[in-house]
Order: structure tokens, then C-alpha cells, then sequence
């Protein structure tokens, strides 16, 4: 990067006032404005656009937090020099912002299987990093383009309102950990009009225009035929389905905390789940499997079968392979243990 300190905060400054907090996703706007915590906030910086601003928008509007943003970059070794300058960019940016930067790589003995292998492969370094960094903060830049990508990838495999409503632009997760996303109301489109317009350098990662991974082949032909099609802005119509998608799941989350809560240890009381709708019942059978299933989650015809099982309170064993079985009797969902060999 040729830019000197003094013209990239200038330039910064200049990003910040195109990208306010006030454009940030209402959700996190009052995360912000909840938060007294001190530690650290990580973010994850690949050196793309996206990434570049929201690093960029963050430390400009939180400048007495500066000391404490720990940029966080993977490095998965697949595009060879590329990816290396990837991570010197990164590298570069973060010393002239005077930003601590925390690099993992990929092993080249490890296997990356697509797109889920690699993503699994970021986060886990994510996890460890933030670790390191004593924060369980981290920033995520996905936008309202990545909205409707993963909306339509998720739709071609078949799920529900809570695979539906993500990215979620405040996500919680286990022992306290939150990641942020307050770009989920901007399009990439405005990213690269603000980058820009405000000269300032970003990586274009090249594998992004191939074909090889479904995310992309969505963005490339599926979104601009879609939105073609529709005559109207379909990526904002994704992006506003998804926050009512988000508002359902949290309801239907508080229901069945309700009637879990209700439920005798270690089991399913079906006289509590006849009345329930299915989406409920649903949700209370994946808790009970993910609490005691003990191996591999079933197959979607398994989980079909049992859910009608429960829902017809009818006597059943049903296997759940190394993790036992799982048995209604007397009016109860109960685990038995796979007898030893």
C-alpha cells in the first residue's frame, strides 16, 4: 500500500462520513449503544472491500478504542501468491493504522472441503484468536448482497426460518460470544462507490469471479437474472424477508424455551406437546436430540419419522446409531443407551 498514515486517516474520515453509524443495521446501533465493556474488539479482515471499510468506518468512529481493535486474518493458502499478498496488504494497513493484527494460516496438510471446509477453517481460527485477544467481540462485514446469496443457497437446501433469517446482524453465541454485523443494510454496490469515491485500496480476490463455488455462481448468474425478473429491487426485498424471517424464529425460540423449560429431565412429555404446532414441536425434539443423542445428527428422514412419531404419541424405538435410541413410552420421548458388545 503506497498511501502514508496521515492521507489514509484522512481518507478514513472521509469513508466514515459516506458510512455513518446511523447507515449500521438499527440492531447493532443499539448493541453499540448498550455496550461499557473494555476489552478488545476483533475484526475480521480479509482485505476485500467489504472487510477494508468496515475496519476502516470502526476505527474512524471509535477512536478511543483504537488501542483495543485486533484485526483477525486466515490465510487458506489456496491462491498461492495471491493469497500471500492478501495478507501482506493486511498486514501493511493494520501497521499504519497502528492496529494489532493477528494472521492464521492453513496447514498445508489440511484437506479444504469447499466452501463449508474453509469457512469452518476461519472460524475456528476466529475462536482461538479472540481467545488470545480476550474479547468476545468480533465484527463480521457481510452486507445486504450476501443477505439474499445466502437466503438463496439456503432455500436450495431446504431450510427454515432460522437457516432463512442469517446472517444475523447480532448473533449470540455460546459462553458469551457476539458477532456483529452492521453492514446487513448496505449493498456491496455502496461499498465500492464509497471505497472509491475516497481512493482508497482494497484486494480483489480473483477466485470470486470463477464458478467452482455455489456462492459464487449465485452472485455471478442467479442474482442479476433474479433481480432482472423481478422488475424491482429483489435484493432488499431478501434482506427485509429475512428480518421478518428473524422476528418469527425469535418467537418461536421464546415458545419453545417455555415449554422446555416445563419439560421432565432428560425427556418429552407428549401430553405437554399434543397442542403445540409443529414448528414448536419441532424445536423442542431437535434440543432433546442435541442434548441426547450422543452421536451424528439423524438424517432428515430419520428426524421426519420421529417427529410424526412424537406428534402421533405412538410407542416407538428408533434407533439414533452410536447414540442409542430413542423411545416413546407411555406417553414420553426418552433415550436408552446402545448396549455394549
Amino acid at each position: 500500500m503506497k498511501l502514508q498514515a496521515a492521507t489514509l486517516e484522512r481518507r478514513a474520515a472521509q469513508l466514515a462520513a459516506i458510512l455513518p453509524i446511523s447507515r449500521w443495521h438499527p440492531e447493532v446501533q443499539a448493541w453499540v449503544q448498550r455496550d461499557r465493556g473494555r476489552s478488545a474488539w476483533a475484526v475480521a479482515l480479509s482485505g476485500g472491500v467489504d472487510s477494508v471499510a468496515l475496519l476502516l468506518t470502526l476505527w474512524t468512529h471509535f477512536p478511543a478504542r483504537r488501542d483495543r481493535l485486533v484485526a483477525l486474518h486466515y490465510n487458506h493458502r489456496l491462491r498461492g501468491r495471491a493469497a500471500d499478498a492478501d495478507e501482506r496488504f493486511c498486514r501493511d494497513l493494520c501497521n499504519k493504522l497502528g492496529v494489532t493484527l493477528q494472521v492464521g494460516r492453513r496447514r498445508k496438510p489440511q484437506a479444504v472441503k469447499g466452501e463449508a471446509g474453509a469457512r469452518e477453517l476461519r472460524l475456528a481460527f476466529f475462536a482461538e484468536a479472540m481467545k488470545r485477544a480476550g474479547t468476545k467481540v468480533l465484527w463480521l462485514a457481510h452486507q445486504q448482497n450476501d443477505v439474499a446469496e445466502t437466503m438463496l443457497m439456503r432455500l436450495a437446501r431446504g431450510s427454515g426460518a432460522g437457516g432463512l433469517a442469517a446472517p444475523r446482524p447480532v448473533q449470540v453465541h455460546s459462553r458469551g460470544r457476539v458477532h456483529l454485523r452492521p453492514l446487513l443494510a448496505v449493498l456491496r454496490m455502496e461499498l465500492e462507490a464509497a471505497m472509491k469515491a475516497t481512493r482508497l485500496p482494497w484486494r480483489e480476490d480473483a477466485s470470486n469471479r470463477g464458478t467452482d463455488f455455489f456462492r459464487n455462481r449465485v452472485r455471478q448468474s442467479v442474482i442479476p437474472a433474479w433481480v432482472k425478473a423481478a422488475g424491482r429491487d429483489a435484493v432488499a426485498g431478501a434482506a427485509r424477508s429475512r428480518e421478518l424471517l428473524g422476528e418469527d424464529d425469535a418467537a418461536l425460540e421464546m415458545w419453545t424455551d417455555a415449554v422446555w423449560a416445563e419439560m421432565p429431565r432428560g425427556g418429552l412429555a407428549l401430553k405437554r406437546t399434543a397442542d403445540l404446532p409443529r414448528a414448536v414441536v419441532r424445536r423442542l425434539l431437535h434440543r432433546w436430540l442435541l442434548a441426547h443423542g450422543g452421536g451424528p445428527a439423524p438424517s432428515r428422514q430419520a428426524f421426519t419419522a420421529l417427529l410424526s412419531a412424537v406428534e402421533a404419541g405412538v410407542a416407538t424405538r428408533q434407533s439414533l446409531g452410536a447414540g442409542g435410541f430413542a423411545v416413546i413410552r407411555r406417553h414420553e420421548l426418552r433415550h436408552e443407551k446402545a448396549p455394549r458388545k
